[in-house]
């Protein structure tokens, strides 16, 4: 069965007084769906917002464990 035919056996299967959320959802998806989209060149916010970001990240990582004990807590400190 593809992907269309299981969409419309799940649509079958709905009560025609819920269809009209089915219909929203669709037409939103569908509004998605934009062919060849072009990329757009980043404009001087974008280019500023970058800039400040490849400052602030030099490239390392932190485990989990390393952040929680930098602050002081555990993974038990996190239960509820």
């Amino acid at each position: 069965m593809s992907n269309k035919e299981l969409a419309i056996d799940i649509i079958n299967q709905i009560p025609e007084c819920k269809l009209t959320y089915v219909i929203d959802m669709l037409n939103g998806i569908k509004g998605l769906l934009i062919d060849n989209v072009e990329e757009i060149d980043p404009d001087d916010l974008d280019l500023s917002m970058i800039a400040e970001a490849k400052k602030l990240n030099d490239g390392t990582t932190i485990s989990f464990e390393k952040l929680l004990e930098k602050d002081g807590l555990s993974y038990a400190d996190l239960q509820d």
